[in-house]
């Protein structure tokens, strides 16, 4: 099935206003935001019309104008129709944060494709899978992910494949650099007519006659990006080009500061919401400049802040416990930040006090903000403002966005300062999952008012005044350094093992992850727990499972403690090892 062949849930506006206490802390008009009838090309176009001189990308010595950035995307949307991508057709792009990965993105929206964002560290099986299940046609892949993707890639639909690589936007020296130091090591395709390396590939958008752009409009698909159900299974979330600008507009009104002055490191990867979405879209549609850093390392953090001096940090726990934790800060001035804003997990009152101490002892203005989002409402839903601050809360709805307490599995409001899950609805809502009709009627559902409500699978309380405090997720999911970690695709793959007869996998404190994944195993009869077992697991994991995904602990047992309905008891796993950790202090 096509993505065109789907159907969706579209937004059409609130029909009956939802009770909004925070609408106080808005002007009027900002609760009912106008999202035009734009693809997200059209609308970052518009915007950076105003902007053509300003740097627009930086990126190991190479700066970008927006002018120039335009132009490129221009040509390489020529080159993607060159090779035949059309209308709705499904392009997977896996990368890493490097210019072309970004160019491909506003390129294929400019036409009217839909870009599937995958993460580089995925599984050459996991990678696989998805190629087939959004019948991708053609894959714009990073150079260090072809040793994986030449052993699948004939099981697939993909009938091109453009390789980029992290030297290509590089200045000369730095090409030099990076040759010597790990181009060398990188396994690269002999040219043949399936693989087409990037300059190559341009070249056929310089020479395709220039057309009439394709208008596609708000309502139309515009990215896949991969997430987790109730399930536990990674799906598909289906976002159309209003939920992108309409994300957009949200942000210009909730974060006034942003202008064309600031710099943002763009160290959020593109393949997650939060990161295609806040770190970049936002910051190009007000003609901030994105500083692209491809490998985050933690030890090196010190140099980044020094060297770009940026005005806004976005990340997730893992950055700021790297940055809080670097021995080599000392002397790194913060008095730039304008906005410090977290995602992806939330974080103690022990950990922000620690977090707004170290940016005030080294100069910065501002304190540490943290909010609430999913990815299936474009990351971003709840936000603690600068104007409208309460501390251990996780703000207010963004403009535009209602959002309201059930009790958990109905439509049934809660009185605020009552636990419940967190209900989303608005304009950023997704259209649904791809190709899953259940899951999305499990996760959109139409109330008595009428309105289609997203249904988070998270608890949190809202008091009287709009301000959310979130307590815990009802899903099973782990989120290790901001990564969504699912217990049962773990479990599956250890599962497929002989020596494993029953298995549970649970998320575990770590203090620079946040959370790890640990596995209970229990093994089949003749089969015992040593060096070459545990080195066999390890290495089906690294052939099925993303890097972060692969458990870190292993604990083999007997047996694993079961529900009255016989299901693997999960939670007691948790309390157990929650327990177990507290007597080993």
């Amino acid at each position: 099935m096509g993505i065109l062949d789907m159907n969706f849930f579209h937004f059409i506006g609130i029909k009956r206003k939802p009770k909004a206490p925070w609408r106080k802390f808005y002007d009027k008009k900002h609760m009912n935001i106008i999202v035009p009838n734009m693809n997200i090309y059209e609308y970052f176009e518009k915007h950076a019309e105003r902007y053509m001189d300003n740097y627009a990308i930086e990126y190991f010595g190479t700066k970008i104008t927006y002018r120039e950035f335009l132009n490129q995307i221009d040509v390489c949307s020529r080159a993607y129709k060159s090779i035949g991508v059309r209308k709705g057709d499904v392009v997977s792009i896996i990368s890493a944060n490097v210019p072309e990965a970004l160019i491909s993105f506003y390129a294929l929206n400019k036409i009217g494709a839909v870009c599937n964002m995958l993460h580089p560290m995925l599984s050459e099986n996991e990678i696989k899978d998805i190629l087939n299940k959004y019948s991708t046609v053609v894959l714009v892949a990073l150079d260090i992910t072809y040793s994986k993707i030449k052993n699948i890639i004939r099981d697939t639909e993909v009938y091109k494949t453009v390789i980029l690589s992290a030297k290509d936007s590089m200045n000369i020296f730095m090409k030099i650099g990076y040759e010597f130091t790990q181009g060398y090591k990188v396994e690269k395709p002999r040219k043949n007519e399936h693989y087409i390396m990037w300059k190559d590939f341009i070249k056929y958008g310089e020479n395709y006659p220039v057309e009439k752009s394709l208008s596609t409009g708000k309502d139309f698909p515009a990215a896949i990006l991969q997430s987790g159900g109730s399930t536990g299974i990674p799906k598909g979330i289906v976002l159309s080009n209003g939920n992108f600008n309409a994300a957009t507009i949200q942000a210009k009104i909730a974060l006034p500061d942003l202008d064309s002055n600031d710099v943002i490191l763009g160290i959020m990867p593109i393949f997650h919401g939060f990161g295609l979405e806040v770190s970049i879209n936002d910051a190009f549609c007000v003609g901030a400049k994105v500083v692209l850093i491809p490998t985050f390392k933690a030890s090196e953090f010190d140099k980044l802040l020094s060297k770009h001096k940026p005005s806004v940090l976005v990340g997730v726990p893992t950055l700021f416990e790297a940055m809080t934790n670097n021995e080599r800060m000392d002397r790194v001035k913060l008095n730039n930040l304008k906005y410090v804003i977290a995602g992806g997990d939330s974080f103690n009152k022990q950990k922000v006090t620690k977090i707004n101490n170290f940016l005030h002892e080294h100069g910065a203005q501002t304190n540490f903000t943290q909010g609430f989002g999913m990815t299936e409402a474009v990351a971003a839903v709840s936000f603690d403002l600068k104007y409208a601050s309460r501390p251990g809360s996780v703000g207010i709805p963004w403009p535009g966005t209602y959002v309201k307490i059930v009790k958990p599995g109905t439509d049934e409001e809660v009185p605020y300062g009552t636990d419940g899950e967190i209900c989303i609805s608005g304009p950023t809502v997704m259209l649904g999952y791809y190709n899953d009709e259940k899951e999305t009627n499990d996760a959109l559902r139409i109330h008595k008012d009428g309105n289609i409500w997203l249904h988070s699978g998270d608890i949190g309380i809202m008091d009287k005044d709009g301000f959310i405090t979130y307590k815990q997720r009802l899903k099973r999911m782990i989120i290790s350094s901001g990564y969504n970690v699912y217990p049962s695709q773990i479990e599956e793959v250890l599962e497929r093992h002989p020596a494993v007869l029953d298995s549970t996998v649970i998320g575990v404190p770590h203090p620079y992850k946040v959370e790890v994944a640990k596995a209970y195993i229990v093994l089949a009869k003749g089969y015992r727990d040593n060096a070459s077992l545990r080195k066999e697991l390890q290495e089906l994991c690294a052939k099925n499972l993303a890097k972060y995904s692969i458990p870190t602990e292993w604990e083999f047992r007997k047996s694993l403690p079961k529900t009255i309905v016989g299901k693997v008891d999960f939670r007691k796993l948790q309390e157990e090892n929650k327990r177990s950790r507290k007597n080993e202090k």
